[in-house]
């Protein structure tokens, strides 16, 4: 995609190759272009205007109905913050009184678009050109374009003393490549100018890769970490006066409300799009070990990342079995958004032939599995038991005192409350 290409997509013609793309996008590629070419669509706008249509039928996982208006790039999709995850961001520092803000590396504008929904006022800077347009493009669809703005340019560069609140998303992946960067020093803006901004502005978030080592977070900063219905999706440092604790695991549940705790079926109190829990602590505290008891918690991986287990464990009266493996045992099951709960039937030392005989006994034939601790494949494993069976079990690979153990387990389907019961 180049800027002729885009202004092509974003004049009546344009339009409607995209509205014919959408219609045939995620079938056979060379079809879908045959079919544009023979509604006289020339073969360039043809080929812009299916690859929008096939990003933006990727999109939507992360931006719903919105994604059908965006113009996107592959690298920039893949980057670019989940709203939901985006708009909790937004409402946050919308109550820390934030007015006005530098998004420095917009990207696709994912972030300000939400802050600009927040009511906040927000300066975006670019360096790549497409990007930058496809960005003021995305906030002209949102009928943001007046509280939204971009510039192509060096964020570096920015003059924010003008806002009382800078955003930075530094780019990830090699330009060019789409490749991953792993080593913050090559990220772009560098990690010097992002970890310096705290001291330039009163309140700044900065977005970071989940993988982040702990001993890269400033001194001062709440490091956050988010997972969205289960799967770890980002992580991000609030600085200045918006860090409020150590860490952070924030769990966001999509869909429709469930209960309270958002792991069941009766209504639930957390407005939509996403329910939202939170857990928070010092990150440095340690979890006592001791014996495999009769329930095992599984923390969701915002919990592990943060260092946040020994806090979880609190809640849940619950110890480790080995002080290096994150799961949780309790004699209760703990209904709680952090973790998922299974009761424990049997626990093994690790033995092929041995699990093979006893899921055969119970007459076991589909297992799910879970892993910490093993360096055992599940599929693998799932073929060399040779299963049959009418019956489901869950196996958790694990050690227990350093010693490779399987805990067969059942998972805990936790009542439905009394009003909702009633209703």
């Amino acid at each position: 995609m180049d800027l002729d290409q885009l202004a092509a997509l974003r004049t009546p013609e344009g339009s409607a190759a995209l509205a014919a793309a959408t219609e045939v996008a995620g079938g056979d590629p060379l079809a879908a272009a045959a079919a544009l070419r023979s509604a006289g669509v020339p073969a360039g706008l043809a080929a812009a205007a299916l690859t929008q249509a096939e990003l933006r039928r990727r999109a939507v996982a992360k931006f719903g109905p919105a994604a059908a208006g965006m113009f996107l790039t592959r690298a920039g999709l893949e980057q670019a913050t989940r709203g939901v995850v985006a708009a909790r961001r937004a409402d946050r520092l919308r109550a820390a009184g934030v007015r006005t803000l530098a998004d420095l590396g917009c990207g696709l504008g994912a972030d300000a678009l939400a802050a600009a929904r927040a009511g906040i006022r927000v300066y975006g800077v670019e360096a790549d050109p497409v990007t930058a347009a496809m960005a003021a493009a995305n906030a002209e669809a949102a009928g943001l374009a007046d509280v939204f703005t971009v510039e192509c340019g060096d964020a570096t560069a920015f003059d924010v003393s003008a806002v009382d609140a800078a955003f930075c998303d530094p780019a990830r992946r090699r330009a060019g490549t789409g490749r991953r960067i792993f080593d913050p020093n090559a990220y772009s803006p560098p990690w010097d100018f992002v970890t310096a901004l705290a001291e330039r502005v009163p309140h700044t978030v900065v977005k970071v890769a989940p993988g982040l080592d702990h001993s890269l977070i400033p001194a001062g900063a709440e490091a956050e970490w988010v997972s969205v219905g289960g799967d770890l999706v980002e992580a991000a440092l609030w600085c200045g006066r918006l860090a409020e604790v150590p860490r952070r695991a924030t769990v966001l549940k999509e869909g429709p409300p469930v209960n309270a705790f958002c792991i069941g079926r009766a209504p639930c109190n957390h407005p939509q799009p996403a329910c939202h829990h939170q857990l928070t602590g010092s990150g440095t505290e340690e979890a006592a070990v001791g014996p495999v008891r009769r329930y095992v918690h599984d923390p969701d991986p915002a919990v592990v990342r943060a260092h946040l287990v020994a806090e979880l464990a609190g809640e849940l009266d619950a110890t480790l079995a080995d002080p290096t493996i994150a799961y949780l045992y309790a004699d209760t099951p703990g209904a709680t958004p952090f973790a998922r709960c299974l009761e424990v039937t049997d626990v093994l030392p690790f033995s092929l032939k041995r699990l093979r005989a006893l899921l055969r006994e119970r007459r076991v034939g589909r297992v799910e599995i879970l892993k910490r601790g093993s360096a055992l494949e599940p599929e693998r494993l799932r073929r060399d038991l040779r299963l049959a069976g009418p019956e489901a079990a869950s196996l958790v690979l694990t050690r227990v005192a350093g010693a490779p153990t399987v805990l067969v387990c059942r998972p805990v389907t936790y009542p439905l409350d009394h009003e909702a019961a009633a209703g």
